[in-house]
């Protein structure tokens, strides 16, 4: 585990921190850890995450169960993401955590929240150095860490196949490579943790 007190001298005063990094690297553990730093300095944090903002599961397998570029392109909703959370908390407007429940693949309709000005938006997720969202973030971190460390500690989590050569993690690693191609996030971060 990185130095967590170190990065979150790093951070700003108020405003939106996306925290990056392939499945399994360990962001949303890192986010938990990093907001219960900032808080017990009576800093207020908001903690959220990309995966309350999935497409329903018809768009996401819309190009194969199997697709990389289905989990790439397809996975998230990125424009109700923009227009539900990170626009309206950036103007200090009420806000929404979630679009949709994974389990039961429904829309949710998630209370309005309202948080003080300030506030700082501490987001998980993959795929958050995308050309749609990396203008919105006011401070970014990826988690760098090896598929052969990430698919073995999903393999420990959700019983999938520790290889990450197994044609069942093809979607997963191949989907995730096509965003480092597209994206470079280790380029677009403003930090990059070692975190294998």
């Amino acid at each position: 585990m990185a130095d967590v007190n170190a990065v979150a001298d790093l951070l700003p005063a108020k405003g939106l921190v996306a925290v990056d990094g392939v499945d399994g690297a360990g962001k949303t553990t890192f986010c938990d850890v990093l907001a219960g730093v900032l808080r017990a300095r009576g800093r207020s944090v908001v903690r959220a995450s990309v995966d309350d903002f999935h497409h329903p599961r018809a768009i996401r397998r819309r190009r194969g169960r199997q697709s990389p570029e289905g989990f790439f392109h397809d996975s998230f909703d990125h424009e109700r993401f923009v227009g539900l959370l990170l626009v309206p908390f950036a103007a200090g407007k009420p806000f929404r955590r979630a679009s949709h429940d994974l389990v039961t693949d429904e829309h949710v309709d998630a209370p309005a929240e309202v948080a003080p000005p300030s506030a700082l938006l501490l987001v998980d997720g993959i795929f958050l150095h995308r050309d749609e969202l990396v203008g919105h973030w006011d401070f970014s971190i990826f988690l760098d860490v090896p598929f052969a460390v990430s698919v073995a500690r999903m393999a420990a989590r959700d019983g999938s196949p520790p290889d990450p050569g197994d044609p069942r993690n093809r979607r997963y690693v191949e989907g995730q490579r096509l965003y480092f191609t597209a994206c470079d996030p280790v380029r677009r971060a403003d930090l990059v943790i070692d975190h294998g």
